[in-house]
């Protein structure tokens, strides 16, 4: 049986800017917005209301109430993004959590409150966290959403509904209890139903014919009959582990724990469905409403327990718990399928290419992994193009390195113009300039000739040399097209070792 939390900010937007701005927290004030060339109240703190003013009314009636009021300018679209920060902050406690606007958030907290003791003592934490952080909240569960979200706001006795029981729990309640619309909420009242008590047992069809299918959507899913929707503010990821903590993780060793704890889960989980983890992300969420997050990628899909703690082992310094994390979520953000290496690397054998990659991971948790590469060769004939990037240890080609002829160890990524001094044409020089330095040439071996893809491009071909300087440095450089073509010129592509 699903169970679902509702929860009410009756002061919503008013505890929003307070936060703010807390000299507002000890004096009444209103947040107001033009409409149809006046300013309206759209929110009053609790000081305002018992001053007598409420939302929907002037401000210049208001203030002829109470002159010294203080008024705030309403920012578009603030209530949402309250909701979503606050619908974040619950993810510490569910990893379903909607937006329910304008003032409230709907949580399915099935299979979470027992980790918290109960679902009695799940409400109290949740709700005494909300309102020390400034906010009005009040909260219901029941077995559907409709009625966590009549009990959360209209509810005078017990929040939590027992299983089953949602129809006995809503008698009481007033029509808007069942989020119908103003007008019908008015003309049940006219006609003297002021209860869900008076009219919830009456003919189907007498409901429909008066007052329209909408009420018997809501009275069905308010009374478990029809399966409401939800649409969390953060998809659930597919592979995601989450360990609650009853008391606040304030050491490095218990931060190594608890990312044992969630690793050994996760790779319980991939084993059985044969895949392996490429990259993930730890959050920590702090008792003081903060965040931590640590991320870590891997060379290969991985399911060794050990390697990945290792990975992770590296951040940890990184995590700050100050007054403790109270929840610890791993999520494997890439995953992928784990089959057998049968791979080279480099057009090499490697006897033991998994402890390669792990070397690999560890090495690019201390350097950044986006600084290793792996390159494979490519079919073209211009240098520059004759390899390619590899995204992973799998990844194989058809090509072919050249062997055949000596290459230097760092080529530019683009051939780079130089100025030469030549004895005669189609010569190598015995002198280049290279960014305003001089370099006289002493031996020289080539040319050797490159020609363009004419299927691809068009352009001069290459003749290329490799030079050694009187310091013994070595340079390979060529010239792009015949000695007395207008695109000739000389270029430095690369330096061997």
């Amino acid at each position: 049986m699903s169970r679902f939390m509702s929860i009410w900010f009756g002061h919503l937007l008013t505890d929003g800017y307070a936060r703010q701005s807390p000299h507002l927290q000890s004096i009444p004030f209103v947040v107001a917005a033009p409409e149809h060339g006046r300013m309206v109240i759209r929110a009053a703190n609790l000081r305002a209301e018992a001053d007598g003013i409420a939302a929907g009314k002037v401000l210049a009636d208001a203030r002829a109430i109470f002159p010294d009021l203080q008024v705030v300018d309403a920012k578009e679209g603030m209530e949402n993004e309250l909701l979503l920060a606050l619908g974040e902050w619950c993810l510490r406690y569910t990893p379903d959590v909607t937006i329910n606007p304008p003032d409230g958030l709907i949580l399915n907290i099935s299979g979470c409150p027992h980790l918290w003791g109960g679902e009695r003592n799940y409400l109290k934490e949740l709700v005494l966290k909300l309102r020390a952080m400034g906010y009005d909240a009040r909260a219901a569960i029941a077995d559907t959403i409709g009625a966590a979200w009549a009990h959360a706001r209209y509810g005078k006795i017990a929040p939590i509904i027992e299983s089953g029981r949602q129809k006995e729990a809503l008698l009481p309640l007033p029509p808007l209890a069942l989020r119908l619309d103003q007008i019908t909420a008015d003309r049940l009242h006219k006609l003297g139903l002021h209860s869900v008590a008076h009219f919830i047992d009456m003919p189907r069809p007498t409901l429909r014919r008066r007052f329209g299918q909408e009420m018997l959507i809501r009275i069905d899913q308010a009374l478990g009959t029809l399966m409401e929707t939800m649409k969390p503010i953060r998809p659930i990821p597919p592979y995601e582990e989450r360990l609650p903590c009853l008391d606040p993780v304030r050491t490095a060793k218990g931060i190594e724990i608890a990312i044992q704890m969630l690793l050994t889960q996760l790779c319980q989980r991939l084993f059985k469905e044969d895949k392996g983890l490429r990259a993930a992300t730890l959050t920590c969420y702090r008792v003081d409403n903060e965040v931590q997050q640590i991320s870590f990628s891997t060379s290969r899909p991985s399911r060794n327990v050990e390697h990945l703690f290792s990975l992770f082992t590296l951040k940890i310094p990184s995590i700050c718990p100050a007054l403790g994390i109270e929840l610890f979520l791993l999520e494997a953000t890439v995953v992928e399928e784990l089959t057998a290496v049968k791979e080279m690397l480099w057009n090499q054998t490697i006897s033991n290419e998994k402890a390669v990659a792990e070397l690999l991971d560890k090495i690019g948790g201390k350097i950044g992994i986006d600084k290793i590469h792996r390159y494979l060769p490519d079919e073209h004939y211009l240098p520059e193009h004759s390899y390619k990037e590899a995204a992973n240890l799998q990844e194989k080609t058809t090509g072919q390195w050249c062997t055949n002829r000596l290459r230097p160890i760092c080529l530019l990524p683009e051939p780079e113009q130089i100025t030469v001094a030549v004895p005669t044409p189609d010569y190598p020089p015995f002198l280049l300039r290279y960014k305003d330095e001089c370099y006289q040439i002493v031996k020289a071996d080539g040319p050797e000739r490159i020609e363009q893809q004419w299927w691809e491009q068009e352009g001069p071909h290459r003749d290329y040399y490799s030079v050694e300087d009187a310091d013994g440095a070595r340079y390979w450089i060529f010239r792009s097209g015949h000695y007395n073509n207008e695109q000739s010129g000389w270029f430095l592509h690369g330096f061997f070792a």
